[in-house]
């Protein structure tokens, strides 16, 4: 894919943000990285989504250096660039980070999104993790650089293709996938499910009861695994 391929795609998945209902304002960013020059493309800091534009996407490199453009790119790219580094070679090739409201709720209370249901189950493999308190010479010193390093910390022992979210404590989700597309639509779900777990967690006053790990392997394994059978394989 070319740079200017990737610049539509990265916009149309910003915009498609809007359509899915997880941002106002200019609250929000996708990313996209390109695998054969290591280039991310990102859209551009404080751009309403109205107003946006390819001009609007700006490329850079994984040290952060703009190549391409006369506009600052969003003010999480630090961040993107730390998840990219470490999972590049793993298949991510998107990154979305929203304040979307229910996942936000969880990342506000500092707590993971439990796993209750098939819903959740085929599309995260396990409970939704959410970072530590960041300290405060991490928030004090190179920010977002730092959030990105909290949340590869949280995700250590987590397998990124197989859970593709992280809530950052007191701030927000960020959401990954196979291309800009997939991590939108990945973003959406994680707030559908993090609503349905609010509702379960408020309705039993936090006693609902974690899905049987047989269903969530099966759930995971027939969409994602090496014998999945989801979908349509012979057209």
């Amino acid at each position: 894919m070319s740079i200017e391929a990737l610049k539509k795609e990265v916009l149309v998945a910003n915009l498609d943000l809007v359509t899915r209902n997880l941002v106002i304002s200019t609250w929000g960013n996708v990313s996209g990285y390109d695998e054969e020059t290591g280039l991310i493309v990102i859209k551009a800091s404080g751009v309403p989504y109205s107003e946006m534009k390819l001009e609007h996407m700006v490329t850079v490199d994984l040290e952060g250096n703009v190549i391409d453009s006369k506009y600052t790119p969003s003010i999480d790219t630090p961040t993107h660039i730390e998840l990219y580094k470490a999972w590049k070679d793993k298949g991510i090739r998107g990154m979305v980070h929203t304040h979307s409201v229910y996942a936000t709720m969880w990342a506000q209370l500092g707590m993971d999104i439990p796993v209750y249901g098939t819903t959740h189950c085929d599309y995260f493999n396990g409970d939704i993790p959410c970072t530590r308190l960041m300290k405060q010479e991490e928030i004090n010193g190179d920010y977002e650089k730092n959030t990105g390093t909290v949340i590869l910390e949280r995700m250590e022992e987590i397998d990124p293709v197989r859970m593709n979210a992280v809530l950052v404590h007191s701030h927000g989700p960020f959401v990954w996938g196979t291309s800009p597309a997939a991590a939108v639509l990945n973003s959406q779900v994680l707030d559908y499910v993090a609503k349905m777990a609010y509702m379960n967690y408020m309705m039993t006053d936090g006693k609902c009861a974690r899905v049987q790990k047989e269903i969530l392997d099966r759930h995971q394994s027939r969409k994602f695994g090496p014998n999945s059978y989801y979908g349509q394989k012979n057209i």
